[in-house]
């Protein structure tokens, strides 16, 4: 197994130690719980930047890879999406709620309708080219959230400075995240029109 795909499997075994310590109260949880998101999303560039380098994609790091990004990236936003949040003199609670909810989900179901899309191109041997629009949403999608998993320790701090930069990480984040939204459906809809040839039946005659 080569250095790349140990990334990715890093990755992966960090995913539950993120879950854990971003619900497990203990003091500073939270930004624990976005040390080990940093670190994460550390990897997942850098896997890919030294697979690329060292020739070394394999069809196991093809296979991982997209895998340990969604299973991230899902993991985080519905962590995000339960976390209770102060209501601000802009928003209510609920409102927020339902604002990081709803881009939740539709990023969730973009996610898991290009899956299926792949699994229908593996069964017909069509190899599916990565989209740029696709790595640009993952990066919205993974700034976003650095924005919001700390937003509710900045705010309980004390002093007034620190909560209205809580604000403005929280909604900077809800800026990215809605931004990323956008981008998923996009890229989602961009990536099953440049390769429609999946979805359409070889019919002989």
């Amino acid at each position: 197994m080569n250095l790349p795909t140990k990334l990715t499997l890093l990755r992966i075994v960090l995913i539950p130690v993120f879950v854990a310590v971003f619900f497990i109260p203990f003091p500073m949880h939270r930004f624990v719980a976005l040390g080990v998101f940093v670190l994460c999303c550390a990897t997942d560039f850098l896997d890919g930047y030294l697979a690329r380098k060292l020739n070394q994609v394999t069809t196991l790091g093809k296979f991982l890879d997209p895998i340990a990004d969604k299973m991230l990236i899902a993991c985080a936003l519905i962590a995000v999406a339960v976390m209770r949040v102060p209501a601000t003199a802009a928003l209510t609670e609920p409102v927020i709620q339902v604002i990081v909810v709803a881009c939740a989900m539709i990023i969730l179901c973009r996610e898991l309708l290009i899956s299926c899309f792949r699994i229908v191109a593996a069964t017909k041997n069509i190899e599916l080219a990565a989209d740029n629009f696709g790595k640009v949403k993952t990066v919205f999608q993974m700034l976003a959230l650095i924005a919001l998993i700390p937003f509710v320790h900045m705010y309980q701090l004390t002093v007034s400075w620190s909560r209205n930069l809580g604000y403005i990480f929280y909604f900077t984040g809800l800026t990215w995240l809605a931004l990323a939204t956008v981008l998923t459906v996009f890229s989602g809809v961009n990536y099953i029109i440049k390769n429609k040839q999946v979805l359409i039946d070889n019919v002989k005659e």
